[in-house]
This record gives structure tokens, sequence and C-alpha cells, in this order.
């Protein structure tokens, strides 16, 4: 029983986790809409989810890339936090005369649905932890 109450709580703190990596990784992207050369990057979320969370890609072909390295300088192409995040470059929807890949617009749409998504989640925990909270103060 303690061990499923700790999943559940678990799952919801990796959740939001990642959230508030993609909030990280847009807010640069949106700060970066000037930058020349600048690519825009963004992660997917349910991939990243499921591999947090260990459970299996629903078909194996969709399995992401990992990005070879043939020199010890390269980078790993994934985030420094202990999640399980690979960054990719978003193509972009028109390409601009200075190489940079931000969409303005587009990054500040995403960036207010992963908002709006982070706080869903925050609330759904913290309803999760108050269910529990009363369900022992009952007992």
């Amino acid at each position: 029983m303690i061990s499923r109450i700790g999943d559940e709580l678990m799952f919801n703190a990796q959740a939001l986790t990642l959230r508030a990596q993609r909030q990280e990784v847009l807010a640069s992207n949106l700060a970066n809409a000037e930058t020349p050369n600048y690519k825009a990057r963004d992660f997917d979320f349910g991939a990243a989810l499921r591999a947090a969370t260990g459970t299996p890609e629903p078909d194996a072909a969709l399995a992401p890339l990992r990005l070879a390295t043939t020199d010890a300088r390269h980078l790993r192409g994934e985030a420094a936090a202990g999640l399980p995040v690979a960054l990719r470059y978003r193509t972009p929807t028109q390409a601009s005369i200075d190489g940079n890949t931000v969409d303005p617009d587009l990054e500040r749409t995403r960036f207010a649905d992963n908002a709006l998504r982070y706080d869903a989640a925050l609330r759904m925990l913290n309803g999760q932890i108050q269910t529990l909270q009363r369900a022992i103060q009952n007992n």
C-alpha cells in the first residue's frame, strides 16, 4: 500500500520536474529570439516522462535517437539534470536571414501551455497529498 502511494507521488513529482525543465528550455528559446544563429530546442515531454518512470515506448520504432559522438569534446545532447531528457533542435517553420530558428509566437504559446500544465500537475499533486492527510486524520 505504501509503495503504491509512493509510486503515485513519485510519478507526479517527476512530471513536475520535467515540466519545470521544459519551462527553462522554452524560456531560453524566448530569451535568445534575437540571437543570430541560435537554434530553438525542445524535448518530447511524453517520451521523457515514459523514460523517467520506466514505462516502455508504445512502439520501439519511435524510440528517441541518440547522438553519436566521435570526439571526447563533443556535447552529448542531453540535459545536465538527472532526468532522461534528450533536447532536440526544432525545425523552423520559416527560415530567417540570421540563422535563428526561434519563432517567438510559437515559443510563447508553448511556454504558456507548459505553464498551465505545470500548474495543473501541481494542483493534482497537492490534492493527492491533502486526500492522504485527510485519510490519515480520519483514522
